[in-house]
């Protein structure tokens, strides 16, 4: 049971309500946003939540078991409140949100519903449309090592030991020319082999999509790069990036490109699929008995 407040307890029991929902959203990079369905801004928590971004909330379930509690929050993306290029950047990837039941007339009298993480977001033209995963999602990710032939831990991280600041990872550059809204030529490639920053990291120091950071999908010949998934903002000729060298993942790359096999997380040693299916032979003489 949820221990309410006594003011709310007594507005819900009088029958007429000034009841409205707010959304508070805090981004992985510290950014906070409110939002309401109600037709004018409350403030409560150090947090103003704007009735800009017409947002409205399915209805919401809670279940006792250890089920993951899912529902929705939609509407309109506006500049002033959340924008579309921050959606496409990934910038509302993970967020956490909290959902609170507050009476307009007095936004200290509230109730906190639920607690949620930013999981899938569509766009259809200028709407938006974001699942909201109950925190009992996190119970269905995989924990601890995993027994696989591929590494399982990040490039660059403690684990791996890689120092990606060193030159031989490392370069910047800037758009020269454009194909599309995630592949263009880049300078700063020239004294690297063809698919060294592949599965690498690029990010933008400048422009439209300065400080988000993209995955590259292929890097080639003259400073051809790809993106794994299009730019959030429009890319620019000019337009600054870092880039860091990709791995793959494998043994032999982990030694042959890092020299690092000493920190690989994987087990290219274990048996595959063949091994599991195959079965015991026996062994014939030279003259075609059977051993016995």
């Amino acid at each position: 049971m949820r221990a309410l407040d006594p003011n709310l307890k007594a507005l819900l029991a009088n029958g007429a309500t000034t009841l409205a929902t707010c959304w508070r959203i805090t981004r992985v990079d510290g950014a906070v946003l409110g939002f309401t369905d109600h037709d004018r801004a409350l403030v409560f928590d150090g947090t103003s939540f704007l009735p800009d971004s017409g947002a409205t909330g399915s209805g919401m379930t809670s279940t006792a078991d250890l089920a993951v509690d899912n529902a929705e929050i939609e509407g309109a993306l506006s500049d002033a409140a959340l924008s579309a290029d921050d959606l496409a950047a990934g910038r509302y990837d993970g967020a956490a949100v909290e959902i609170f039941r507050v009476n307009w007339a007095d936004p200290e009298t509230r109730l906190l519903l639920k607690k949620a993480v930013i999981g899938e977001v569509r766009r259809d033209g200028d709407a938006f449309r974001a699942e909201l995963r109950g925190l009992s999602h996190f119970l269905d990710q995989t924990t601890g090592r995993v027994y696989q032939r591929l590494c399982d831990v990040n490039l660059g991280d403690a684990k791996c030991g890689v120092d990606l600041n060193d030159a031989a990872y490392k370069t910047t550059g800037a758009v020269t020319a454009l194909r599309d809204d995630q592949s263009f030529i880049a300078s700063g490639f020239g004294a690297f082999a063809d698919g060294w920053f592949a599965h690498g990291l690029l990010t933008w120091t400048s422009g439209a999509n300065q400080g988000a950071k993209a995955h590259i999908k292929t890097q080639g010949t003259g400073g051809a790069i790809a993106l794994w998934l299009p730019a959030g903002g429009d890319i620019a000729i000019g337009d600054a990036f870092i880039a860091t060298a990709g791995c793959d993942k494998r043994f032999a790359t982990c030694g042959d490109k890092f020299a690092n096999t000493i920190n690989f997380r994987g087990f290219p040693l274990m048996p595959g699929n063949d091994f599991a299916i195959s079965y015991p032979l026996r062994a014939e003489n030279n003259d075609g008995g059977k051993l016995k």
